[in-house]
Protein backbone atom coordinates (compact mmCIF):
# COMPACT_ATOMS: atom_id res chain seq x y z
CA UNK A 1 0.00 0.00 0.00
CA UNK A 2 1.36 3.56 -1.41
CA UNK A 3 1.62 6.22 1.16
CA UNK A 4 -0.93 8.44 -0.30
CA UNK A 5 -3.37 5.51 0.15
CA UNK A 6 -2.66 4.93 3.43
CA UNK A 7 -3.43 8.54 4.25
CA UNK A 8 -6.82 8.63 2.58
CA UNK A 9 -7.47 5.49 4.24
CA UNK A 10 -7.20 7.53 7.53
CA UNK A 11 -7.98 10.81 6.43
CA UNK A 12 -11.69 8.83 5.49
CA UNK A 13 -11.84 7.10 9.05
CA UNK A 14 -10.35 9.97 10.90
CA UNK A 15 -11.06 9.37 14.27
CA UNK A 16 -12.66 12.10 16.55
CA UNK A 17 -10.44 12.42 19.22
CA UNK A 18 -7.66 13.91 17.23
CA UNK A 19 -10.18 16.72 16.95
CA UNK A 20 -9.32 17.17 20.83
CA UNK A 21 -5.55 16.95 20.84
CA UNK A 22 -2.71 19.19 19.93
CA UNK A 23 0.19 18.49 18.06
CA UNK A 24 2.53 18.23 21.55
CA UNK A 25 -0.62 15.96 22.88
CA UNK A 26 -0.04 13.10 20.04
CA UNK A 27 3.87 13.80 20.27
CA UNK A 28 3.46 13.31 24.60
CA UNK A 29 1.15 10.35 24.18
CA UNK A 30 3.42 8.84 21.96
CA UNK A 31 6.42 9.47 23.94
CA UNK A 32 4.55 7.58 27.18
CA UNK A 33 3.83 5.02 24.82
CA UNK A 34 7.67 4.53 23.66
CA UNK A 35 8.54 5.05 27.62
CA UNK A 36 6.52 2.04 28.94
CA UNK A 37 7.79 -0.08 26.22
CA UNK A 38 11.59 0.72 26.71
CA UNK A 39 11.48 0.72 30.36
CA UNK A 40 9.55 -2.55 30.52
CA UNK A 41 12.44 -3.86 28.48
CA UNK A 42 14.93 -2.59 30.47
CA UNK A 43 13.33 -4.37 33.59
CA UNK A 44 13.26 -7.42 31.74
CA UNK A 45 17.33 -6.85 30.72
CA UNK A 46 17.91 -6.28 34.68
CA UNK A 47 16.24 -9.08 35.87
CA UNK A 48 17.78 -11.32 33.26
CA UNK A 49 21.19 -10.49 34.42
CA UNK A 50 20.28 -10.65 37.92
CA UNK A 51 20.45 -7.19 39.19
CA UNK A 52 16.47 -7.00 40.47
CA UNK A 53 14.79 -9.70 42.07
CA UNK A 54 11.69 -10.86 43.22
CA UNK A 55 9.57 -11.23 40.36
CA UNK A 56 7.73 -8.71 37.76
CA UNK A 57 4.50 -8.45 35.43
CA UNK A 58 4.96 -6.77 32.38
CA UNK A 59 2.87 -4.89 30.17
CA UNK A 60 4.42 -5.27 26.70
CA UNK A 61 1.53 -4.54 24.02
CA UNK A 62 -0.95 -2.94 26.19
CA UNK A 63 0.76 0.54 26.15
CA UNK A 64 -2.12 2.20 23.92
CA UNK A 65 -4.60 1.15 26.76
CA UNK A 66 -2.94 2.73 29.67
CA UNK A 67 -2.03 6.18 27.75
CA UNK A 68 -5.24 6.51 25.91
CA UNK A 69 -7.33 5.94 29.43
CA UNK A 70 -4.87 8.58 31.05
CA UNK A 71 -5.19 11.01 28.18
CA UNK A 72 -8.32 13.37 29.59
CA UNK A 73 -6.43 13.44 33.07
CA UNK A 74 -4.55 15.64 34.80
CA UNK A 75 -2.19 15.84 38.05
CA UNK A 76 -5.52 16.25 40.01
CA UNK A 77 -7.65 13.09 38.77
CA UNK A 78 -6.74 10.13 40.75
CA UNK A 79 -5.77 6.42 39.38
CA UNK A 80 -5.70 2.91 40.84
CA UNK A 81 -3.59 0.75 39.43
CA UNK A 82 -2.82 -3.10 39.51
CA UNK A 83 0.16 -5.62 40.09
CA UNK A 84 0.59 -5.22 35.87
CA UNK A 85 1.39 -1.13 36.56
CA UNK A 86 4.08 0.06 35.03
CA UNK A 87 2.41 1.36 31.92
CA UNK A 88 0.05 2.85 34.14
CA UNK A 89 2.14 4.71 36.24
CA UNK A 90 4.09 6.33 33.15
CA UNK A 91 1.25 7.61 31.14
CA UNK A 92 -0.14 9.11 34.60
CA UNK A 93 3.38 11.33 34.58
CA UNK A 94 5.90 9.38 36.02
CA UNK A 95 9.20 10.16 35.70
CA UNK A 96 11.31 7.16 34.27
CA UNK A 97 14.40 7.06 36.80
CA UNK A 98 12.74 7.37 39.86
CA UNK A 99 10.41 4.58 38.25
CA UNK A 100 13.60 2.61 37.92
CA UNK A 101 15.26 3.14 40.72
CA UNK A 102 12.44 1.79 42.55
CA UNK A 103 12.05 -0.88 40.35
CA UNK A 104 15.76 -1.47 41.55
CA UNK A 105 15.02 -1.26 45.27
CA UNK A 106 17.10 1.93 45.48
CA UNK A 107 16.72 4.80 47.37
CA UNK A 108 15.73 7.30 44.76
CA UNK A 109 12.79 5.99 43.85
CA UNK A 110 9.10 7.10 44.36
CA UNK A 111 8.69 5.19 47.59
CA UNK A 112 12.14 5.28 48.31
CA UNK A 113 12.69 1.40 47.80
CA UNK A 114 9.60 0.29 49.76
CA UNK A 115 7.28 -0.72 46.83
CA UNK A 116 9.07 -2.04 44.24
CA UNK A 117 8.22 -3.47 40.93
CA UNK A 118 3.89 -3.78 41.78
CA UNK A 119 3.44 -0.99 44.71
CA UNK A 120 4.83 2.09 43.00
CA UNK A 121 3.13 5.03 43.86
CA UNK A 122 2.91 9.06 42.99
CA UNK A 123 0.22 10.84 44.77
CA UNK A 124 1.53 14.37 43.54
CA UNK A 125 0.54 13.20 40.10
CA UNK A 126 -3.06 11.65 41.30
CA UNK A 127 -1.34 7.88 41.70
CA UNK A 128 -2.66 6.24 44.71
CA UNK A 129 -0.76 2.86 43.73
CA UNK A 130 -0.31 -0.10 42.22
CA UNK A 131 -1.88 -3.07 44.03
CA UNK A 132 -0.56 -6.71 43.99
CA UNK A 133 -4.15 -7.26 45.32
CA UNK A 134 -6.53 -8.59 42.13
CA UNK A 135 -9.04 -5.98 42.07
CA UNK A 136 -7.64 -4.49 45.71
CA UNK A 137 -7.76 -0.80 43.64
CA UNK A 138 -11.04 -0.69 42.16
CA UNK A 139 -12.63 0.57 46.45
CA UNK A 140 -9.89 2.67 46.54
CA UNK A 141 -10.89 4.34 43.33
CA UNK A 142 -14.36 5.04 44.70
CA UNK A 143 -13.32 6.24 47.95
CA UNK A 144 -11.16 8.79 45.81
CA UNK A 145 -14.40 9.41 43.77
CA UNK A 146 -16.32 9.94 46.60
CA UNK A 147 -13.96 12.40 48.46
CA UNK A 148 -13.58 14.79 44.90
CA UNK A 149 -17.41 14.77 45.00
CA UNK A 150 -17.80 15.52 48.37
CA UNK A 151 -14.84 18.30 48.31
CA UNK A 152 -16.47 19.59 45.11
CA UNK A 153 -12.87 19.10 43.10
CA UNK A 154 -14.29 18.23 39.93
CA UNK A 155 -11.76 15.44 40.23
CA UNK A 156 -12.62 11.94 38.76
CA UNK A 157 -10.67 8.52 39.53
CA UNK A 158 -9.92 5.93 37.04
CA UNK A 159 -9.54 2.53 38.49
CA UNK A 160 -7.31 -0.36 36.03
CA UNK A 161 -8.26 -4.09 36.57
CA UNK A 162 -7.73 -6.82 34.65
CA UNK A 163 -10.18 -9.30 33.92
CA UNK A 164 -9.68 -12.02 35.85
CA UNK A 165 -10.95 -8.62 38.51
CA UNK A 166 -14.27 -8.65 36.89
CA UNK A 167 -15.18 -11.96 38.94
CA UNK A 168 -13.77 -10.79 42.60
CA UNK A 169 -16.51 -9.35 44.90
CA UNK A 170 -14.81 -5.86 45.00
CA UNK A 171 -15.76 -5.06 41.09
CA UNK A 172 -19.46 -5.86 41.46
CA UNK A 173 -19.07 -3.94 44.69
CA UNK A 174 -17.30 -1.04 43.81
CA UNK A 175 -19.31 -0.51 40.29
CA UNK A 176 -22.98 -0.58 42.49
CA UNK A 177 -22.17 1.72 45.50
CA UNK A 178 -20.27 4.42 42.39
CA UNK A 179 -23.42 3.80 40.48
CA UNK A 180 -25.83 4.66 43.73
CA UNK A 181 -24.49 7.51 44.46
CA UNK A 182 -23.24 8.62 41.39
CA UNK A 183 -19.64 9.14 41.61
CA UNK A 184 -17.28 10.57 39.45
CA UNK A 185 -15.27 6.87 39.29
CA UNK A 186 -13.96 5.45 35.37
CA UNK A 187 -13.53 1.36 35.44
CA UNK A 188 -11.04 0.67 33.18
CA UNK A 189 -10.65 -3.19 32.29
CA UNK A 190 -7.13 -3.94 30.86
CA UNK A 191 -8.56 -7.68 29.16
CA UNK A 192 -5.65 -9.21 27.97
CA UNK A 193 -7.48 -12.31 27.68
CA UNK A 194 -5.40 -14.43 30.28
CA UNK A 195 -5.90 -14.40 34.16
CA UNK A 196 -2.99 -15.57 34.64
CA UNK A 197 -3.20 -18.96 32.89
CA UNK A 198 -6.65 -19.19 32.75
CA UNK A 199 -8.60 -17.72 29.57
CA UNK A 200 -11.74 -15.34 30.00
CA UNK A 201 -13.75 -17.55 28.13
CA UNK A 202 -13.50 -20.45 30.52
CA UNK A 203 -13.82 -18.54 33.59
CA UNK A 204 -16.26 -15.81 32.94
CA UNK A 205 -20.37 -16.45 31.88
CA UNK A 206 -20.51 -13.34 29.81
CA UNK A 207 -19.26 -12.58 26.96
CA UNK A 208 -17.83 -9.35 27.75
CA UNK A 209 -16.39 -7.53 30.69
CA UNK A 210 -18.35 -4.57 29.20
CA UNK A 211 -21.96 -7.06 29.61
CA UNK A 212 -22.17 -5.97 33.43
CA UNK A 213 -22.41 -2.72 33.69
CA UNK A 214 -26.25 -2.79 32.39
CA UNK A 215 -26.30 -4.88 36.02
CA UNK A 216 -25.56 -1.40 37.56
CA UNK A 217 -27.33 0.58 35.39
CA UNK A 218 -24.12 2.30 33.73
CA UNK A 219 -22.75 2.60 30.21
CA UNK A 220 -20.86 -0.24 29.01
CA UNK A 221 -18.09 0.34 26.34
CA UNK A 222 -16.03 -2.06 24.66
CA UNK A 223 -13.19 -0.88 22.65
CA UNK A 224 -9.92 -1.92 20.80
CA UNK A 225 -6.94 -1.76 23.64
CA UNK A 226 -4.81 -1.48 21.02
CA UNK A 227 -6.25 1.69 19.27
CA UNK A 228 -4.93 4.59 20.97
CA UNK A 229 -7.94 6.93 19.46
CA UNK A 230 -10.49 4.35 20.06
CA UNK A 231 -9.08 4.03 24.08
CA UNK A 232 -8.83 7.74 24.38
CA UNK A 233 -12.10 8.78 22.96
CA UNK A 234 -14.05 6.47 25.30
CA UNK A 235 -11.75 7.79 27.99
CA UNK A 236 -13.06 11.72 27.23
CA UNK A 237 -16.49 10.84 27.21
CA UNK A 238 -16.37 9.09 30.43
CA UNK A 239 -14.57 11.04 32.23
CA UNK A 240 -16.94 14.51 30.46
CA UNK A 241 -20.14 12.31 32.30
CA UNK A 242 -18.03 12.16 35.25
CA UNK A 243 -17.34 15.86 35.28
CA UNK A 244 -20.64 16.76 34.74
CA UNK A 245 -22.27 14.31 37.57
CA UNK A 246 -23.85 11.52 35.49
CA UNK A 247 -22.04 8.74 37.28
CA UNK A 248 -19.57 6.14 36.40
CA UNK A 249 -18.55 4.31 32.90
CA UNK A 250 -17.15 0.79 32.59
CA UNK A 251 -14.45 0.33 29.69
CA UNK A 252 -13.45 -2.78 28.05
CA UNK A 253 -10.02 -2.41 26.15
CA UNK A 254 -9.66 -5.84 24.48
CA UNK A 255 -5.83 -5.97 24.53
CA UNK A 256 -2.52 -8.56 24.93
CA UNK A 257 0.37 -9.08 26.97
CA UNK A 258 3.00 -10.38 24.60
CA UNK A 259 4.92 -11.62 27.67
CA UNK A 260 3.90 -14.13 29.90
CA UNK A 261 2.00 -13.65 33.66
CA UNK A 262 5.05 -13.28 35.07
CA UNK A 263 8.46 -13.83 34.85
CA UNK A 264 7.77 -17.97 35.98
CA UNK A 265 5.52 -18.54 33.03
CA UNK A 266 6.81 -20.66 31.13
CA UNK A 267 3.33 -20.03 28.35
CA UNK A 268 2.41 -23.46 27.95
CA UNK A 269 -1.43 -22.15 28.09
CA UNK A 270 -1.22 -20.14 24.64
CA UNK A 271 0.06 -21.10 21.39
CA UNK A 272 2.97 -19.02 19.30
CA UNK A 273 0.42 -18.40 16.72
CA UNK A 274 -1.30 -16.49 18.98
CA UNK A 275 1.16 -14.49 20.15
CA UNK A 276 2.54 -13.60 16.92
CA UNK A 277 -0.83 -12.58 15.93
CA UNK A 278 -1.17 -10.21 18.44
CA UNK A 279 2.31 -8.85 17.83
CA UNK A 280 1.45 -8.67 14.06
CA UNK A 281 -1.29 -5.50 16.16
CA UNK A 282 1.17 -3.65 18.10
CA UNK A 283 -0.24 -0.88 19.50
CA UNK A 284 3.03 1.46 18.89
CA UNK A 285 3.83 0.50 15.37
CA UNK A 286 -0.30 1.26 14.77
CA UNK A 287 -0.14 4.67 16.33
CA UNK A 288 2.48 5.82 14.68
CA UNK A 289 1.27 4.81 10.85
CA UNK A 290 -1.93 6.28 11.77
CA UNK A 291 -0.45 9.94 12.68
CA UNK A 292 1.84 9.85 10.09
CA UNK A 293 -0.44 9.06 7.72
CA UNK A 294 -2.95 11.55 9.29
CA UNK A 295 0.00 14.52 9.25
CA UNK A 296 -0.24 15.17 12.52
CA UNK A 297 3.16 14.20 13.32
CA UNK A 298 6.45 13.89 10.67
CA UNK A 299 7.74 10.75 10.05
CA UNK A 300 11.16 11.86 10.61
CA UNK A 301 9.97 13.20 13.94
CA UNK A 302 8.58 10.14 14.99
CA UNK A 303 11.95 8.12 14.55
CA UNK A 304 13.21 11.18 16.86
CA UNK A 305 10.77 10.39 19.48
CA UNK A 306 11.82 6.70 20.06
CA UNK A 307 15.82 7.68 19.73
CA UNK A 308 15.13 10.48 22.66
CA UNK A 309 13.11 7.74 24.47
CA UNK A 310 15.92 5.28 24.11
CA UNK A 311 18.70 7.98 25.50
CA UNK A 312 16.39 8.94 28.44
CA UNK A 313 16.34 5.51 29.47
CA UNK A 314 19.96 4.40 29.52
CA UNK A 315 20.81 7.74 31.48
CA UNK A 316 17.73 6.42 33.76
CA UNK A 317 18.72 3.24 34.20
CA UNK A 318 22.33 4.41 35.24
CA UNK A 319 21.75 7.09 37.43
CA UNK A 320 19.10 4.79 39.15
CA UNK A 321 21.86 1.96 39.57
CA UNK A 322 24.22 4.64 41.06
CA UNK A 323 21.17 5.53 43.69
CA UNK A 324 22.05 4.28 47.00
CA UNK A 325 20.51 0.87 48.85
CA UNK A 326 17.88 2.16 51.53
CA UNK A 327 19.88 1.74 54.85
CA UNK A 328 19.12 -0.92 57.57
CA UNK A 329 18.68 1.94 60.51
CA UNK A 330 15.78 3.23 58.96
CA UNK A 331 13.60 -0.03 58.09
CA UNK A 332 10.87 1.24 60.27
CA UNK A 333 10.75 4.49 58.41
CA UNK A 334 7.49 5.46 56.74
CA UNK A 335 5.83 2.02 58.46
CA UNK A 336 4.09 3.83 61.00
CA UNK A 337 2.61 7.38 60.83
CA UNK A 338 4.15 10.09 63.25
CA UNK A 339 3.45 10.54 67.10
CA UNK A 340 1.43 13.70 67.61
CA UNK A 341 3.03 15.41 70.77
CA UNK A 342 0.42 15.75 73.40
CA UNK A 343 -0.67 19.31 73.16
CA UNK A 344 -0.07 21.11 76.64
Amino acid sequence: MTSHSRSARFSVNRPKVYDRLSEDDVVGALRRMHRIRRFEEAAEDSYIRGLSYGTMHLSIGQEATAVGACMPLGDTDYVTSTHRGHGHCIAKGAELKPMFAEFLGREGGYCKGRGGSMHIAEPAKGNLGANGIVGGGLPIAVGAALSAKKRRTGAVALAFFGDGANNEGAFHEALNLASIWKLPAIFVCENNQYAMSMAMTRATAVANVADRAAAYAIPGVIVDGNDFAAVAEASFAATERARAGEGPTLIEAKTYRTRGHSRSDRNRYRSREEIDAWKARDPIARFEAEIVALGLVAEARVAEIAAEVEKEMTEAAAEASASPWPSAADVLRDVYSPVERARP
